[in-house]
């Protein structure tokens, strides 16, 4: 049955011939030729690299306009846009080199250029330099980005934070669809495993121009990793290995494709211990279990390419109450806990036409997520299933000005099934439609967007009135336009500026409309409120920045203006003993940035430094300081690379020094935070032993075992530590 599915498989790859070709030569600014430049196609996710001679070639492309990216270490990344009118193009590319970081086109943005080229500044890290620092899971790494913090609850658990903007004021997409899985509760985490992620890109603002409701302060944008090139198969396996929680993560993952076919599967698992702080005691119930499956499939011709995903993820997390109590290196996870089972598929096709496309993307999420306290019976239980559907019409270019229209919408419904109920039974109906455009006047940019939301929110009544779980029935609507403006201009050759101004929305979600109970971990009584508005708000972005051959410097600053902010305040009133808190809302502003410097001296070329600082303040009407505002952070690096006769290549060993300064900007209901230094160490590269070659790090974090208390730990309040020393071990075999 293998034998006849694979020849079924190359079969209808042979039987579609191509209709367009683009090959050429890669060669530097001394006519040399440069071998292995990957050459890479994103909308047909398709790549291959550039021969012995420097040449490369591509079959079975389509019609019209292509873009096409060549990058290799140590020289600019191009994006070229090639238009195809006849079966065999001709595009010879000259690379120059550089010192400093490869230029990634970034995806999340209306136009697909590399950042070099975007009108709006946005973070761009791929999961490979994210684990290279070492960090326990994928929301750490991303806590490492400038202007990115996380809300935790020991190591399993984290939520990502955006210049101190979280919750359901950040988005997450996976696959090119929008993460759901009841990301307003405080006791979960992402959902998304780090293995079979190519990278994460961050837009650091308002982005409901693109994304709708909830874009409000920002967008994490997950790029699943990339199928193998054409006529290739590649098997990979990973293992890391964590001291401080005896912890483990392995993954194996295999793919192949052909000219029109692509496939790929990978499994993973994670799996570690409570973890210690450096006093030596462990934390009770901060153990966690992981299972994440992912695959793809892919067909691209001259007319269309379709690629159809899939991601199955399960997490058992132990929910930490007790503190630092029984003592134990099990990773099975004790009461209570929590089950969270996430399928997510996704498929994208884009519709290629003489002049321009169509790109559409479908998304089905089921979320289940179960809570139990003392027993194998759910006392929560909740089921979330949303459908996602987003389509964009790329217009026919008109000289230098692109456009898109498009539409976007989400249908959503949540039940409940077990013995209680955090929010009601309830249904959510999105739809939006938008246009934006780009305009290039020699080193000038112009973009500009407009954007049309609606959302209505149904719920079913439940419980007895008067009593805590009583919902009412609600049947709200909200609607809202927002804009966005941005310019880029060259002010000289290294140096560029870029401006935006965004606006943004967000519908209140369904716990601060209908909340009737104890908060979990809060030790609140919340009352939701139904008349509450949607938040919506402005933000100013500058970005200054200068780049040559061996110094890089930046700066960020934004400001953001928040109407109707959606906060909860003590009513000054108990029920059954605990303290009740409204949602109420008011105006309020959030300001800062970041500012940084990479150094490559001239002619230490095996030696970096870099530095950047952050800092965000967040304030209501009356003068109160918002809640979860993450500390002023001052993050200094070292890193020197180097190579070893024949068996060591790329080679890099780091020095790390991330201080915390103190957080006396707090609410009324936070207590004030000290500020700390963490010393962090790295070394790692490709070893070659033989035909045998594989990739290493070996990371110490937090090596002089240091004991902090994060200011967005949800463990604060009980005075436990953050963790302490963590030696990371990983591996990586490409086969």
């Amino acid at each position: 049955m293998k034998r006849i599915i694979i020849i079924l498989f190359l079969g209808l790859s042979t039987i579609l011939h191509a209709q367009n070709t683009v090959s050429g030569t890669i060669t530097d600014a001394k006519n040399q030729a440069i071998i292995g430049v990957s050459v890479y196609a994103p909308e047909l996710h398709k790549g291959t690299t550039s021969d012995a001679n420097g040449k490369y070639n591509f079959s079975n492309l389509p019609n019209g306009n292509l873009k096409l990216t060549f990058v290799y270490v140590g020289f600019e990344t191009q994006n070229k846009n090639i238009v195809l009118k006849t079966k065999e193009s001709f595009l010879n590319i000259v690379l120059k080199e550089t010192s400093f970081q490869m230029d990634e086109v970034i995806v999340s943005t209306a136009f697909n250029k590399i950042q070099s080229q975007n009108v709006m500044k946005v973070e761009h890290e791929t999961i490979k330099e994210l684990q290279q620092k070492g960090t326990s899971t994928l929301i750490e790494g991303l806590a490492t980005i400038p202007g990115v913090s996380q809300v935790s609850t020991g190591t399993s658990i984290g939520k990502p934070v955006i210049r101190g903007l979280s919750g359901n004021r950040v988005l997450v997409y996976s696959q090119g669809v929008r993460m759901e899985n009841q990301q307003f509760g405080d006791e979960h985490g992402l959902g998304l495993n780090d293995s079979g992620i190519e990278s994460v890109e961050v837009i650091k603002g308002p982005a409901s121009l693109l994304y709708g409701s909830d874009a409000l302060g920002g967008v994490l944008y997950f790029n699943p990793e990339k199928f193998a090139e054409a006529n290739t198969f590649n098997a990979n396996f990973s293992q890391k290995l964590f001291s401080n929680t005896l912890g483990s993560n392995s993954s194996l993952g295999l793919k192949t494709s052909t000219e029109n076919w692509k496939f790929l599967v990978r499994g993973s698992y994670n799996t570690h211990s409570d973890y210690t702080i450096p006093d030596g005691d462990r934390v009770t119930n901060t153990r966690y279990n992981e299972n994440d499956f992912k695959t793809g499939i892919g067909y691209s011709n001259a007319k269309f390419s379709s690629t159809f995903r899939y991601n199955f993820n399960k997490l058992d997390l132990g929910m930490p109450d007790a503190g630092i109590a029984e003592q134990t290196t099990t990773k099975n996870t004790a009461f209570p806990k929590q089950a969270v089972y996430n399928n997510l598929l996704s498929l994208n096709t884009i519709f290629y036409f003489q002049n321009s496309k169509l790109d559409v993307d479908l998304g089905y999420i089921a979320n289940d997520r179960s809570e139990f306290e003392n027993s194998n019976t759910a006392s929560l239980h909740m089921k979330l299933n949303t459908i996602n559907y987003d389509a964009k019409y790329h217009l026919p270019k008109f000289g230098k000005f692109e456009s898109i229209i498009g539409i976007q919408g989400m249908s959503q419904t949540n039940a409940n099934s077990g013995i209680n109920y955090l929010i009601p039974d309830a249904s959510t109906n999105d739809f939006g439609v938008f246009g934006t455009g780009n305009i290039e006047l020699k080193s000038n940019v112009f973009q500009a967007g407009i954007r049309f939301d609606n959302r209505a929110i149904t719920t079913t009544a439940h419980g007895i009135i008067g009593q805590e779980g009583y919902f009412q029935a609600i049947n709200k609507s909200y609607q809202s336009y927002n804009a966005s403006l941005g310019y880029k201009t060259n002010l000289a050759d290294d140096l560029s500026l870029r401006l935006n101004v965004a606006s943004g929305f967000r519908a209140p979600n369904l716990a601060e409309l209908s909340s009737n109970g104890v908060h979990e971990g809060t030790n609140r009584y919340e009352v939701g409120n139904t008349d509450l508005k949607t938040e919506q708000n402005v933000q100013t972005d500058l970005n200054l920045e200068y780049k040559n051959s061996h110094f890089e410097f930046f700066a960020n600053g934004f400001y953001n203006h928040i109407n109707n902010y959606i906060y909860t305040s003590p009513a000054g009133t108990k029920n059954n003993g605990f303290d009740v808190y409204d949602y109420i809302q008011s105006n309020a502003k959030l300001y800062g940035g970041e500012i940084g410097l990479h150094f490559h001296p001239h002619p230490l070329d095996w030696l970096h430094f870099e530095t950047s600082f952050e800092t965000v303040t967040g304030v209501k009407q009356n003068g109160d300081y918002l809640p979860l505002i993450p500390a002023n952070n001052l993050n200094n690096t070292i890193r020197t690379e180097f190579k070893i006769k024949n068996w060591l290549d790329e080679g890099f060993a780091t020095l790390n020094v991330s201080s915390t300064f103190n957080q006396n900007n707090v609410s009324g209901f936070e207590t004030k935070s000290n500020g700390y230094s963490l010393l962090n160490l790295g070394l790692g590269g490709k070893v070659k032993i033989g035909k045998t070659a594989f990739d290493f790090n070996l990371n110490g974090n937090n090596i002089l075992n240091k004991t902090y208390i994060a200011h967005l730990s949800r463990l604060k309040t009980d005075g436990i530590p953050n963790i302490g020393r963590n030696i990371v071990l990983g591996l990586n075999f490409n086969i």
